[in-house]
């Protein structure tokens, strides 16, 4: 049986699922910084700020708990994709967004030593991230992103043949893939719940079952409370939608996940799958897989990607999947490993991450009135979310570094269209994509087909 919701896998079979709840906001109160959303982004910038400042008063105000959002859900890919950066080396210069790559690079060994140092056991393995082909089409696309990669002073990555690539993770069809160093596997909530514990030992306030129904200068507003700050950081990434003036600002997208039994050492050598890489693949509408720390495999993909007026951005998401979702992953890990069909699925989780217009990641400080954010990760958001807190950091103690120079910071958008364009276009562009891998699984050709092109162009992607 499948057990279908529940918050995630991971939550339902982590032992720091069932920590007891922080204590909530109960009367109004005062911070040097209130940071809004206890997930990766805000207990980063929480963690960073108290490092370089112990003096400073910190609290994080979180609706659920630590964790419940995309930190507590993801697919437990720690690699160095940031969303935007073509868009960011249009507008600013291919050096400028050259030294945004070199710091998401960084960014992926940061993580993973602050882990170590902070005794966080987040089933950590860096077996880099394998990205397939498995039609001519995804093909051409691969050897040109392997391509950018590299101009963008990628180190370290390869590209692979289909012989090649099946000695990496034998994957039925595969025509070819590239590989990068950059990337590790996690457990998610292993991973939110630790650095939630080391922001206590800190001294960070955290709050949790405090929802925040409004931020407004110096301020954050919750039915407990009113907590003041000079400084008022938005961390809510995917939940951002559900805060007052802030529905068409990010919108909220669904990503579904799945996860196997565990599989027994033979199964994972005829797989091939030794070095547990992280997974994915070229489609339009893509896949995303781990080779979890207990044997499974679990794999992701957009299913129903947004729900009308943003409703998946809401505290009553908690994860439950649509049964055709289900059977999509289900049969997509079939068709990826004819060898596994039939395998029990155990769990199916949803959640949601925050895509903006022009799906690029940004973070902002305004000094006027001290409000700052740090999302739009568009699915990238583990490594993301930690050079975003650093260059929060370093904004908030009015330092100029390096970070705060990087061509993401202070980038403005332009807001979602209101509904119900915003859900007819979302829906469109997702079925356009499916079509477009359609057509090209059966065509053979080795070029993107133009409906693709035409959805990158439409949803901003392009």
């Amino acid at each position: 049986m499948t057990i279908n919701g529940g918050i995630s896998f991971w939550y339902a079979t982590g032992t720091t699922a069932h920590q007891p709840p922080r204590a909530p906001l109960t009367t109004d109160a005062t911070a040097d910084v209130v940071i809004v959303g206890g997930g990766y982004t805000g207990l980063w910038t929480a963690y960073y700020l108290k490092r370089a400042a112990p003096d400073l008063r910190v609290t994080v105000l979180e609706q659920k708990f630590c964790g419940y959002g995309a930190s507590g859900r993801n697919g437990g890919w720690l690699y160095n994709g940031i969303a935007g950066r073509d868009r960011y080396a249009a507008l600013h210069g291919h050096e400028a967004a050259r030294r945004l790559q070199h710091a998401m690079n960084d960014t992926v060994t940061e993580v993973i030593d602050v882990a170590a140092k902070e005794e966080i056991d987040a089933d950590v393995h860096r077996g880099g991230v394998l990205e397939v082909a498995r039609t001519p089409a995804q093909l051409t696309r691969l050897k040109a992103f392997h391509a950018t990669e590299l101009s963008f002073g990628e180190t370290g990555r390869e590209l692979y043949d289909a012989a090649a690539t099946r000695a990496r993770i034998d994957i039925a069809d595969a025509v070819g893939s590239s590989w990068t160093p950059h990337g590790a596997r996690i457990h998610p909530l292993k991973l939110v719940r630790g650095l939630a514990d080391a922001c206590d030992r800190l001294g960070v306030v955290i709050h949790e079952s405090t929802p925040v129904t409004e931020i407004a200068p110096r301020r954050a507003v919750t039915p407990y409370g009113t907590v003041r700050a000079p400084y008022v950081l938005r961390c809510t990434e995917g939940f951002t939608a559900a805060l007052k003036g802030q529905k068409r600002t990010w919108l909220p997208m669904n990503s579904s996940m799945i996860v196997t039994a565990p599989l027994p050492p033979s199964v994972w050598k005829q797989l091939n799958w030794q070095d547990a890489p992280l997974l994915g693949d070229m489609a339009h509408a893509y896949m995303y897989a781990q080779r979890t720390a207990d044997d499974r495999i679990a794999i992701g993909g957009r299913g129903v990607p947004y729900r009308f007026g943003s409703r998946a951005a809401h505290a009553e998401n908690t994860g439950r999947t649509q049964p055709a979702t289900v059977t999509a992953l289900r049969d997509l890990l079939f068709t990826f490993f004819p060898a596994l069909t039939g395998t029990p699925i155990t769990h199916a989780w949803s959640g949601v991450l925050g895509v903006p217009r022009d799906w690029c990641a940004t973070v902002t400080l305004d000094a006027a009135t001290g409000l700052g954010w740090a999302g739009g990760y568009v699915g990238s958001g583990v490594a993301t979310a930690n050079l975003a807190a650093r260059t929060l950091r370093d904004l908030v103690l009015g330092d100029p570094t390096d970070l705060t120079a990087l061509p993401w910071v202070h980038h403005r958008v332009r807001r979602w269209e209101p509904e119900p364009f915003r859900w007819l276009g979302v829906h469109a562009l997702y079925a356009a994509y499916r079509e477009a891998d359609r057509r090209e699984s059966t065509t053979h050709r080795p070029t993107t087909t133009p409906l693709a092109r035409l959805a990158d162009r439409v949803s901003g992607r392009g």
